[in-house]
């Protein structure tokens, strides 16, 4: 990877791209500390300090904000509304005809697509910051209880989040990478400093001999290690179906006749059934911490039996049945979320447009059913590599205490972003070199 950035920053455009974008990242990290006008800072801090046990909602938004919202700065909603818009707009495509339409009409529809998406990001940046301001000013978090403290900190906050979005598609168009992805993966490594010195602070620093620091710092490092490897083995695997095009003999030409695959990723629904789950297992919590008033009896076991703190504690194992209700719902994500995304019946139909079929597998339902057999199974190996990765450091914080706001879902994330940019970089140097070798 280094050797590939090195090599990419000896070609001028693709070194410019590069600056361009960390130019924009360190943007956005100034503007991470950038206060909201009219919020108290000190108030706010010691409400997202009570948020901290409810399901790991706390770190869950310290770490997609890149610590924005713990600080309350105009950036406090992140990029996460656009994220929100975009699987929306995906599942609405599926839902409405004219949007599947427009998605089917090349670049013009899909420009249209991101146009609306655009609306429903800065309408979701609208309720979510005027919730968020009428809650300050209840609590009293604001300098100005009142109307003109609410419009200020929706103005702020919503103008923050469409930065954000106008960065991410800069550098999209003039950075490199997917510039969504990039301005996630920033926020998610300003955390990481402070994760590792909490890590070192319990384990290392207060350890009561030198050898059993040096235990800890080796189980620490094989952790990460083996989850990372986990993380790059679930983002590069796929399986690939062979396909065989008939030969059209036009005229005095020849068309077709050429041998190809269909790629089908393990992985096939990313990250997205770790974040659903996440976020509807904190749910709860989240609505409990809000309205104040903490639940007993049943209810309250419940209620902690979702917080993910709770799981694989050793003095209280009955919680941890949350963490299986927690994999179940990733797997059925996986599978509800692929099969939004990838159609089966679709892609059979367009090989047999095309003249092409699966050796050994009739054209039409026979190939219908044979994909869909073959994704159902891969989905299942992709879910529960995605709970692996997940449950390896729930499982790590819940025996040992090592409460850290990066966790499964942001590895994936930042694995999976550095491949792709780091694959996109090698395209536009190969490009370069065969542009040269033609100007030749």
């Amino acid at each position: 990877m280094l050797k590939t950035i090195r090599n990419a920053f000896k070609i001028a455009d693709i070194r410019k791209r590069l600056l361009y974008t960390l130019f924009m990242l360190i943007i956005i990290r100034l503007g991470s500390n950038i206060p909201t006008p009219g919020v108290k800072e000190g108030v706010f801090a010691n409400f997202f300090a009570n948020l901290a046990g409810s399901g790991g909602i706390a770190d869950f938004f310290s770490a997609m904000t890149g610590g924005s919202f713990e600080k309350m700065s105009i950036l406090a909603l992140s990029i996460t509304p656009y994220i929100t818009s975009s699987i929306i707009m995906q599942l609405l495509t599926i839902a409405i005809p004219k949007l599947e339409e427009m998605q089917k009409d090349g670049e013009d529809g899909r420009k249209k697509i991101r146009e609306y998406t655009r609306y429903v990001t800065i309408a979701l940046s609208l309720i979510e910051s005027l919730a968020m301001g009428i809650g300050f000013a209840r609590g009293g978090y604001l300098d100005y209880n009142n109307a003109f403290g609410v419009i200020v900190t929706v103005l702020s906050l919503t103008a923050g989040s469409a930065f954000l979005m106008w960065v991410g598609e800069q550098i999209t168009v003039k950075g490199v990478g997917n510039g969504i992805s990039i301005v996630l993966l920033i926020n998610i490594l300003s955390r990481i400093p402070n994760d590792f010195g909490t890590l070192y602070d319990k384990f290392i620093k207060n350890a009561s001999n030198i050898v059993t620091a040096g235990l800890a710092a080796i189980v620490i490092a094989a952790v990460i290690i083996l989850t990372v490897v986990l993380v790059v083995y679930l983002q590069d695997s796929e399986r690939r179906i062979p396909v065989q095009y008939s030969k059209k003999v036009v005229g005095r030409k020849t068309f077709g006749g050429q041998s190809t695959h269909i790629p089908l990723k393990i992985n096939t629904a990313g990250v997205i059934p770790v974040i659903f789950a996440s976020s509807l297992m904190s749910l709860p919590g989240l609505i409990v911490n809000l309205v104040g008033k903490s639940p007993s009896g049943v209810w309250g076991a419940i209620i902690a039996g979702l917080n993910s703190n709770n799981w694989c504690v050793i003095s209280a194992p009955w919680y941890s049945i949350g963490l299986v209700v927690y994999i179940v719902l990733v797997i059925l994500f996986a599978y509800f979320y692929t099969s939004i995304t990838f159609n089966p019946l679709e892609v059979a139909d367009n090989m047999k447009k095309q003249g092409g079929f699966i050796p050994g597998i009739r054209p039409g339902k026979p190939t219908v059913d044979y994909l869909t057999n073959i994704l159902n199974s891969i989905i299942f190996i992709g879910a529960v590599g995605l709970c692996i990765v997940a449950v390896i450091p729930i499982v790590f914080s819940g025996v040992f205490g090592a409460n850290v706001s990066f966790g499964g879902t942001s590895l994936i994330i930042i694995v999976g972003v550095l491949l792709e940019t780091i694959k996109q970089i090698e395209s536009m140097m190969l490009v370069r070199h065969y542009k040269g070798f033609l100007n030749d």
